[in-house]
């Protein structure tokens, strides 16, 4: 059983920085190959929604338009975790990060970014950590 647990939220000034990482466990890497891990953003108030995936077959990141060129998700081959690195914060990141885990397919991170993104029922599901953008 594949376990996620997040960790790296905290309260940044805008134009800060964050890095939220995604400890898998349960089983190695080397079989998530098979998998995609997505970040997914729940603002106060707001429906959670999709904004990175990285899909383990091929490598390829997405990331939704208003993260793009600040964030960055990447797997750490030395650990069992996946980074989110977020850059040039605003106070509109605010809010709940929890990462998934979901046997991959060729649409499923296209999925991730749609507005289906933030309710689809993804295989595992972390506990989220939540980040406080504020002056």
């Amino acid at each position: 059983q594949l376990q996620l647990v997040e960790s790296g939220g905290g309260l940044v000034q805008p134009g800060g920085s964050l890095r939220l990482s995604c400890a898998a466990s349960g089983f190695t890497w080397d079989r998530l190959d098979s998998y995609i891990i997505a970040w997914l953003h729940q603002a106060p108030g707001k429906e959670r929604e999709g904004v990175s995936c990285i899909n383990f077959r091929d490598g390829i990141t997405t990331y939704r338009s208003s993260v793009k060129g600040r964030f960055t998700i990447s797997k750490d081959n030395a650990s069992d975790t996946v980074h989110l690195q977020m850059n040039s914060l605003k106070p509109e990141d605010t809010g709940v990060y929890t990462c998934v885990a979901n046997i991959v397919n060729d649409y499923l991170c296209d999925l991730v970014l749609s507005d289906r993104g933030g309710d689809y029922a993804y295989d595992y599901w972390g506990q989220g950590t939540q980040v406080i953008v504020s002056s």
